[in-house]
């Protein structure tokens, strides 16, 4: 069975005032500026109700003490839990409560983490509930070799007898599918237990590379001096002075190069131990064993990665444009993060992104609309930065509770994005909630980026269709085919690297920094058109993969691409369609993780066996490069400066 841990508004149409205020100069906008203030300072009303989880904090440590005794009931209902159907339903609710205790404990301890880092005790908190969850795990390794025990056959004659047990059938007949993979209890036990250490790879890369590799200093063309942390590796990568991009791209990733023994000895480590899990439980490879949770054929990935190899002219057409608004001559890997436009100097408020989401996605129907009310007039979102809060944003659902919507927002474009984005993921959650069992509510990762790019997509096209300034349209395009271009490109190129690396693991070789560095520059050459003459990618980058932590995450980065294909598909026939792509749409967020990922998929009408999905996404990323193209000849007509 898998077990996861883990005011009011008024529906308004935009009105013309509205497209009117989001072309306003930023001078005239007022964001609030809460960065340098302390968290108890910040005004209500901008902060989400973390008091809907626990009421206080002593709520919290009450149910916290009492996790380790209702975990301690699971010994005592151990032994013979199969022998009978009400057994077996009085398991599955105890371990069902358990989960749904352990996601309220963890919740609450992140979400006062998340927004007052520098408070110790919060991190103690998150801490003290992941030690008990670990205990957990390794406690129920008799779990999924008792129920192969019982078997298919009286499994469907105690759902016969007990109409209680209907919630946990998918589990269940998930875990039996699994019979060839599961590895009797007193072995179970111990790979649970690899737990306690399984993580120290990826975390040691993490210390590494974000706190423990001295930053070089350079000096910009300006004069300006700068420490090339990460962070401002990613400030300065798009400047717009072109050698200033070449000097920070360079100088950063030869300062990382001086790593390159390290970073591949944990690289190695990390695809050794995916090898190794896959190998205890008896599967061919690495691929098969990650894909087999989710019930997904790896040609489904492999299939990804053809599209992709097969679909590199739309990228190239993209990264041609940008050589010719950026007016060089030669265009270089340097030149990727610089953006391709003028930056057009517009804040959107706070209250008007959220009118303004209304209205994109109201093609959603009522009941999206009445949850999107809900979560901007019920403090389900912390919108505005403030001291010791930690960078970023996310979306995190408490199943009986809200979903919950970390933000820092500055007013600019990607903040009104990023806004969709993490309402899409609340949403998902919302309705699954709602809808499903908690046993079946928590959607699986191949599914998590749809929701959330979905409306990104509907965002675009909303204002593609609505705005009046072609410059600033021009903005939003690029912006949006940036994206596009480093999730459903850059991550099938990692995707590739991935499997490369699975594979050589596999042939009983060694991850070495010779070999990772040649692959990986050869993949980036590839992908970018570099032996085509579209896109200079200079030696610098093949150690770009040391830095990359999804790489020790074991075959995530393809759901990315995967997510981004199918969102792009939903969104057209949601865009184009009637009530009935509306209703598939929204039976797919109901869903949650009632089904196989695919299975759900192929309901709302998009089919990720097939190569049409990816095509059509390719196809509609080629008519937005156009689209842009044709803005770009109107400006120069106007006599517009592009860049």
């Amino acid at each position: 069975m898998k077990l996861s841990f883990v005011a009011t508004l008024f529906f308004a149409v935009l009105a013309p005032s509205l497209l009117g205020a989001l072309q306003k100069g930023a001078s005239e906008k007022k964001i609030p500026d809460y960065s340098m203030v302390a968290r108890r300072d910040i005004p209500r009303e901008f902060t989400w109700r973390v008091e809907d989880v626990y009421a206080t904090p002593e709520e919290w440590k009450a149910d916290k003490e009492a996790l380790p005794k209702l975990i301690s009931r699971v010994d005592e209902m151990a032994k013979d839990w199969t022998s009978s159907p009400q057994k077996m339903l009085a398991m599955l609710e105890l371990t069902s409560e358990i989960n749904r205790k352990s996601i309220k404990l963890l919740s609450y301890a992140s979400f006062l983490k998340d927004t007052d880092m520098a408070n110790s005790l919060y991190q103690m908190m998150q801490g003290e509930v992941q030690s008990i969850l670990v205990q957990l795990n390794a406690k129920l390794a008799f779990f999924n070799p008792d129920v192969l025990a019982l078997g298919s056959d009286k499994f469907a004659q105690f759902l016969k007898v007990e109409p209680g047990l209907e919630p946990y059938r998918f589990g269940i007949e998930d875990v039996l599918r699994t019979k060839d993979h599961i590895l009797p209890a007193d072995q179970q036990r111990i790979a649970s237990l690899t737990g306690l250490f399984g993580g120290a790879t990826a975390n040691a890369a993490t210390m590494l590379n974000n706190s423990e590799i001295p930053p070089v200093d350079i000096t910009l063309s300006d004069g300006t001096k700068v420490t090339l942390n990460y962070a401002n590796y990613v400030r300065y990568r798009g400047s717009k002075n072109a050698a200033d991009r070449s000097l920070v791209m360079t100088s950063f990733w030869a300062n990382q190069k001086k790593f390159e023994n390290t970073l591949a000895i944990l690289q190695d480590g990390a695809i050794k131990q995916h090898l190794f899990n896959a190998q205890i439980h008896q599967f061919k490879d690495s691929l098969e064993a990650r894909l087999f949770g989710d019930n997904i054929d790896p040609e489904v990935y492999r299939q990804l990665i053809r599209s992709t190899r097969e679909n590199l002219t739309p990228l190239h057409r993209y990264l041609e444009l940008k050589k010719k608004l950026l007016g060089l001559e030669k265009f270089r890997y340097d030149d990727i993060y610089a953006s391709a436009v003028a930056s057009v100097d517009k804040l959107t408020t706070y209250d008007e992104a959220t009118s303004l989401l209304l209205d994109v996605l109201k093609p959603l129907g009522k009941d999206y609309a009445d949850a999107l009310i809900a979560a901007f007039g019920n403090r389900w979102i912390d919108i505005y930065s403030n001291k010791d809060k930690e960078s970023g944003a996310y979306s995190s659902g408490v199943y009986g509770v809200h979903p919950f919507i970390k933000l820092n927002y500055t007013g600019k474009y990607d903040t009104v994005s990023t806004l969709a984005h993490e309402l899409g993921h609340a949403l998902h959650s919302h309705f699954a909630d709602k809808t499903q069992h908690f046993a079946n509510s928590q959607y699986p990762t191949f599914l998590a980026e749809i929701a959330s790019t979905f409306n990104e997509n509907l965002l675009m096209d909303y204002l593609v269709k609505n705005e009046k300034d072609d410059l600033f349209k021009l903005t939003i395009l690029d912006s949006y085919l940036d994206r596009v271009r480093g999730t459903m490109y850059r991550q099938t190129l990692f995707a590739e690297f991935e499997l490369a690396m699975h594979q050589r693991v596999e042939q009983g070789q060694t991850l070495t920094p010779d070999w990772l560095n040649q692959k990986y520059l050869e993949l980036t050459r590839a992908y970018y058109g570099h032996d085509k003459g579209v896109c200079d990618v200079g030696d610098y980058i093949q150690v770009e993969w040391n830095n990359i932590s999804h790489f020790f995450l074991n075959y995530y980065v393809f759901q990315y691409s995967t997510g981004i294909i199918a969102s792009m598909a939903l969104a057209e026939a949601v865009i184009n369609g009637g009530p009935a792509e509306q209703a598939r749409y929204l039976e797919l967020l109901k869903a949650g993780g009632s089904d196989y990922p695919i299975a759900i998929l192929k309901k709302a009408g998009v089919d990720m066996t097939t190569p049409a999905p990816a095509a059509a996404a390719f196809k509609r990323f080629d008519k937005l490069v156009g689209e842009m193209e044709k803005i770009v000849e109107r400006l120069k007509q106007q006599k517009k400066t592009l860049n």
